[in-house]
């Protein structure tokens, strides 16, 4: 089975919010669905069926998340030296070449990405073309509207 590349933080993000279902959602729930069943008939019940429901999300999403976390290849980029390569888990700082315009995204896995936020998969049209340069390259990015180019202002291993 391949492995997925996962950031410390990521992994450290997927152990909470396991711990948080098994520790806190999953007892919730069982007390909820035992409180459902003293109320009698199951079948027209809908605080049951509810509480039914919501525990079949959240062991859906247990099994998931320690399906993620069994197969993670944890990569722990702070403890590599600073360079001026851009590589998983590092944040760099772009540049568009026509609008001038300065964007900073890290590249993290897939699990972990969120635009919004500033992180994009390793497996993305932008950080595939970013992968392996140095500050100062001018990448060019394949997007929708037509080829992009960006020069890499600078890289930080966090």
């Amino acid at each position: 089975m391949q492995k997925n590349a996962m950031t410390a933080e990521g992994e450290s993000a997927l152990r909470r919010e396991l711990d948080n279902l098994i520790k806190v959602v999953r007892p919730s729930i069982v007390e909820a669905i035992s409180t459902a069943r003293e109320h009698g008939d199951l079948k027209e019940n809908a605080e049951y069926h509810a509480a039914r429901e919501q525990q079949s999300f959240a062991e859906g999403r247990i099994q998931d998340i320690e399906g993620k976390l069994s197969n993670a290849q944890v990569i722990d980029i702070s403890k590599i030296p600073q360079g001026d390569r851009v590589i998983f888990g590092s944040v760099v700082t772009i540049i568009n070449m026509i609008t001038d315009q300065t964007v900073t995204y890290r590249i993290v896995g897939d699990d972990e990405a969120d635009v919004k936020a500033g992180k994009i998969s390793y497996q993305s049209p932008i950080a595939r073309a970013l992968i392996s340069k140095e500050i100062g390259d001018i990448v060019v990015v394949k997007a929708p509207s037509g080829d992009v180019e960006y020069e890499i202002d600078n890289v930080v291993y966090q």
